[in-house]
């Protein structure tokens, strides 16, 4: 089992704060990983401190696409933790990989890679913003973890193919409005940037699932 806990999200669960961006931490059992940042990085933290989660305790970080509202939080989480290793796609500028290389160890990412025990990245997909999503595997299936989705559901979704079948998807959809993939999942969490959330919600009431900070998911 994955446990998944949104870090950080435009609305939130009471005793959480909501923010435009999106962060969330992924628990393996052996290693804890931490998905974007937010923009906000002093609300990432008290929102980790929330859980119970010491920020030294992550050991990857990874970040979708070099928007401000997913890479806000860099500078605390790297200030609370040196020793990270952040992976980012290889069309970040190069001024910020310089600049993230001063603080931690950098990893460039263009193609599928393995992250993690059973945790893949999809490489680098899209023309005009580059983004990365994540694939975690269990033993049922696999879920996806987006950042904004800006490739595309269907780009994003044919490069997670390759492991497997797709039990779910989590995070923001953008603006798509293409939902023919999303009838394969069995978990619909749609948040942050989804603009067509009340849409996917009618059409898919008993796999729709509310996204917002403090929510965890137990993948199995």
């Amino acid at each position: 089992m994955i446990k998944l806990t949104v870090l950080y999200d435009n609305e939130a669960c009471p005793g959480f704060a909501g923010s435009w961006g999106f962060s969330a931490l992924i628990e393996t059992g052996k290693e804890i990983l931490l998905f974007d940042t937010g923009w906000d990085g002093t609300l990432l933290l008290k929102h980790m401190e929330k859980i119970g989660i010491d920020p030294a305790s992550i050991s990857k970080l990874v970040l979708s696409h070099q928007h401000w509202d997913h890479i806000g939080g860099l500078p605390e989480i790297l200030h609370a933790n040196p020793g990270l290793t952040v992976y980012v796609p290889s069309s970040f500028s190069e001024n910020l990989k310089r600049e993230i290389k001063k603080r931690a160890n950098l990893v460039e990412i263009k193609e599928a890679v393995e992250i993690s025990n059973g945790i893949w990245s999809t490489g680098e997909l899209g023309d005009k913003i580059k983004e990365q999503s994540l694939v975690l595997s269990t033993e049922n299936g696999s879920y996806v973890l987006t950042g904004c989705a800006h490739p595309g559901i269907d780009a994003i979704m044919d490069a997670a193919l390759c492991h497997g079948n797709i039990k779910g998807i989590i995070g923001g959809l953008h603006d798509g409005e293409r939902f023919e993939r999303l009838k394969e999942m069995e978990l619909i969490a749609a948040g942050h940037c989804t603009v067509h959330k009340e849409k996917i919600k009618v059409a898919f009431p008993s796999k729709y699932k509310e996204t917002r900070a403090g929510v965890l998911f137990e993948l199995r």
